[in-house]
């Protein structure tokens, strides 16, 4: 084996076992989780209360049917929520601390406080309209929503159990709790934001030598080969993936980019050759948040040292979007205001643009606004309607087109980086691509 190979490989091992060794052991989660909510209960929620002027807010989950807003709140030795959680957070005002009350049959963990005896009183309903009056609030939020499927987690039966069982001047009060279940799942913590560049770099890292002669030999690998490599890695972390990662070939061919199966099938397998542009989409879950990926790589022909001009050339447009778009983020700005701003300022640049940007969070597409879809470069009713806020993350995911001459063909680069917006600029978590990876073909490196 060439000198060269032997050491990329040393290197190769070496940095995912530098890797695994920093990913902290399922205790030291355990309790960095429970810290993260404990600030986020205490820093995010209140302000974000009195912002939407809710005084309480009333979530409940049967188990194995979680609301995906109550999971989030979870300790996080729960793994589900149990028999019928009921939960209440209730905000006194005048700068008091939130009052946390578990209407359930348990504690749920050290944050909420059990507050129901059912030996006391058996019926769990009634505890809750207890609860509920002793306090008085003004506006009883509750999770539902008509266009935001993460802010509708209040089933059919327990609203309706729950509106019999409240009085008429309490259900007067009760209003959905939409605004309010976006902002705390979109708003991250300063301690959420201390540990969510360490998740892209570690998605960062396995693409990197995903996109490698470590894991890639052109002319025998094929993109599933690619594709199960990722899982089984990222498994091996003890890590899990919130998606089936993807991996797709361009290539001077007669087969034409289409919109329709780019997003909405998985790409066959193929062998990858050299002079293919190879694509990936990759996502990592750790410490209840998300990652959300997408790179290229380039597999160079032989005697080649580098990428075509033409390729390069077409990255950077890919990078020029991506810098077209994020400055436009604005506090207040609804995604569809972004979402057209960027398209014409890409078109007028000579890009052709297609941006398709999500909130990224507790959930890979996450609550807030949505900044355009793959087949809605029009806009997006409703949630691209929402505005946007500080203090939130986003997978920046677009692609720009290029014609490569000596291919004869229109290519795409697609594009997707996890980034934050403190409310005035816009950070990478991990930077950016903004060059190929390079694979090698044969033994000469």
């Amino acid at each position: 084996m060439h000198m060269n190979k032997v050491i990329f490989i040393l290197l190769t091992l070496f940095s995912f076992s530098a890797l695994a060794n920093s990913i902290l052991s399922m205790k030291e989660r355990s309790a960095l989780i429970d810290t993260i909510l404990e600030q986020r209960f205490s820093d995010v929620l209140p302000g974000i209360m009195e912002r939407e002027g809710i005084d309480m807010w009333v979530l409940m989950s049967r188990e194995y049917n979680e609301d995906p807003v109550l999971k989030t709140m979870l300790p996080s030795t729960w793994l589900a929520a149990r028999r019928h959680t009921m939960l209440v957070i209730y905000n006194p005002g005048d700068g008091r601390p939130l009052e946390k009350l578990a209407v359930a049959r348990y504690a749920v963990g050290s944050l909420f406080e059990k507050a129901w005896d059912k030996e006391a009183q058996p019926d769990q309903w009634q505890a809750l309209k207890h609860i509920i009056e002793s306090r008085n609030p003004t506006k009883i939020a509750i999770n539902t929503s008509d266009a935001f499927a993460l802010a509708d987690g209040m089933t059919s039966t327990e609203y309706n159990r729950f509106m019999a069982t409240l009085s008429d001047e309490f259900k007067r009060r009760v209003v959905s709790g939409e605004m309010l279940a976006i902002s705390w799942l979109e708003t991250r913590s300063e301690l959420e934001m201390k540990h969510y560049p360490a998740l892209a770099q570690i998605g960062h890292s396995l693409i990197a030598t995903a996109f490698s002669n470590e894991v890639i030999t052109p002319n025998v690998t094929t993109t599933d080969d690619v594709v199960w490599w990722l899982r089984d890695q990222t498994r091996a972390l003890g890590l899990t993936n919130w998606f089936h990662p993807t991996v797709s070939i361009q290539r001077k061919d007669s087969e034409v980019f289409d919109q329709i199966s780019a997003f909405s099938k998985r790409p066959g397998e193929n062998i990858i050759r050299p002079g293919d542009l190879i694509h990936v989409d990759f996502g990592i879950t750790y410490l209840r948040l998300n990652t959300d990926q997408q790179q290229h790589a380039y597999v160079l022909k032989p005697g080649e040292k580098d990428a075509p001009a033409s390729l390069k050339n077409a990255l950077k447009a890919g990078n020029q979007l991506q810098d077209i778009l994020t400055s436009n983020f604005k506090v207040g700005r609804t995604g569809n205001t972004i979402l057209n701003m960027s398209r014409q300022q890409a078109i007028e640049q000579g890009i052709t643009p297609a941006i398709y940007t999500h909130p990224l969070g507790f959930h890979g597409h996450a609550a807030g606004p949505t900044i355009g879809m793959w087949d809605a470069q029009e806009g997006v009713p409703i949630k691209g309607d929402y505005p946007m806020f500080a203090q939130t993350a986003y997978s920046i995911e677009l692609n720009a087109a290029s014609f490569i001459e000596k291919w004869n063909k229109e290519i795409r680069i697609m594009l997707e980086e996890d980034a934050f917006f403190d409310g005035k600029s816009v950070t990478y978590l991990d930077n950016r691509q903004t060059q190929f990876h390079l694979i090698h073909s044969g033994e000469a490196q």
